[in-house]
């Protein structure tokens, strides 16, 4: 009996890394046309870059998800910045999520479910069956604590520059504290396990 077709994992079904990337455009987006112009524009800027990544993701037949997520997300910050005539009430949905992001991340390590092997073996399909290895969680509990804290600090840094009103530096702290961070725990990660594999079973 032949198997059905492969489930995509959930890495494709976000497009993989080029949907990934996409979904963030608008925010750079905006945060570079707020840089060099006024609100309204950025606004509008960064809008625009959204419907047509989605387009363009139509137009090549790729997955939709990101490009709607990222559009949906960039249009409440939109919103946000529109109504109160304030650059930085753009920055404000994403600090609510790193916010929750770090909450979470801190949690899932308390309660033995670290999100960094949740995440990373369900991104690539492979079941949650790691966790009965005590390498794999220890090794992911540390990720897991890495990622809180890539977290926390953007909460910290943006939270502090949002309160002052510093605008064009909580924009650029935006785009600093992103893909750099992200990219800094993601080696962390890939450090941990592979470190966690080569060692050797605990004794029985």
């Amino acid at each position: 009996m032949s198997a059905g077709p492969a489930r995509p994992t959930m890495l494709e079904q976000m497009g993989g890394l080029p949907g990934i990337v996409a979904s963030t455009i608008p925010v750079v987006v905006f945060v570079i046309a707020n840089l060099l112009l006024e609100l309204r524009p950025a606004v509008i800027a960064a809008l625009v870059s959204g419907v047509a990544i989605a387009g363009w993701r139509i137009m090549r037949r790729q997955p939709l998800q990101p490009a709607m997520s990222g559009l949906f997300g960039v249009g409440i910050a939109a919103f946000l910045a529109y109504r109160s005539g304030e650059a930085r009430a753009f920055y404000l949905p994403g600090l609510i999520y790193s916010a929750a992001c770090g909450l979470a991340f801190l949690i899932s390590a308390l309660v033995r479910w670290p999100l960094a092997g949740v995440i990373w073996h369900g991104v690539n399909g492979d079941g949650q069956g790691w966790r009965r290895d005590p390498r794999l969680m220890r090794a992911y509990t540390w990720a897991t604590l890495l990622w809180a804290l890539v977290f926390v600090a953007r909460v910290v840094v943006q939270g502090l520059l949002y309160r002052y009103e510093e605008e064009t530096w909580l924009g650029i702290a935006r785009l600093v504290m992103g893909y750099p961070l992200v990219g800094v725990a993601l080696l962390g990660t890939i450090w941990a396990v592979r470190r966690a594999r080569r060692s050797p079973l605990p004794a029985v």
